[in-house]
């Protein structure tokens, strides 16, 4: 694995001995951009400022309050996220899952367990995110179909047409403008605001 092609990897870990773990477990693994962080002030500006590829959070024993912390920043960052854990509950299983936390690993910090792991984790991610653009996609058509369907509505009001005569008028004026339809429907809908 070159350099250029090894992703940058983040450790959030305030335990240097629990850190060294994770560091040669990638490290053998063949992973080279690693970058550990020890200190959880200022945690989301400083995973900004190196944007990794991977984040991997190790908590030996977390209290309420810093899994809600990482859950923020997991939420935030939207890349693969590693969180290893001592001991959970349930409930802050479910929490890491809502919080998009790619792999949640109670006591499993071995390094040789690293390397199938970030494989998971990067993966899961993956899965997550095409499952979540598809889900935006739909909304967006679904509203574009709202905004069609209620410009349709103005245009059989306004020009006494029918349906299908609406929609044909929208279409051929957005083939005539290079514009699709959903753009032209939106105008429709702005000039009718502004005329009321």
């Amino acid at each position: 694995m070159s350099a250029e092609s090894s992703p940058k990897i983040v450790i959030v870990d305030e335990s240097p001995i629990r850190a060294a773990i994770l560091e040669e477990g990638l490290r053998e693994a063949g992973f080279t951009g690693v970058v550990h962080i020890s200190e959880m002030q200022s945690l989301l500006a400083r995973i900004y400022a190196l944007d990794p590829d991977v984040i991997l959070i190790d908590l030996e024993n977390p209290s309420r309050d810093v899994l809600e912390q990482m859950f923020q920043v997991s939420r935030a960052v939207r890349r693969p996220i590693a969180m290893f854990v001592d001991q959970s509950d349930a409930a802050s299983i479910q929490a890491s899952v809502d919080a998009g936390v790619s792999a949640y690993i109670v006591d499993g910090l071995k390094k040789e367990r690293i390397k199938p792991i970030l494989d998971l984790c990067i993966s899961r991610f993956n899965a997550f995110s095409k499952l979540q653009d598809e889900l935006d996609r739909t909304k967006s058509a679904l509203e574009e179909r709202k905004v069609i369907d209620r410009a349709k509505g103005i245009l059989m009001k306004v020009k006494g047409l029918t349906e299908e005569e609406a929609y044909v008028l929208m279409r051929s004026t957005a083939m005539r403008e290079k514009k699709k339809i959903g753009e032209i429907a939106q105008s429709i809908l702005t000039a009718s605001e502004l005329l009321k």
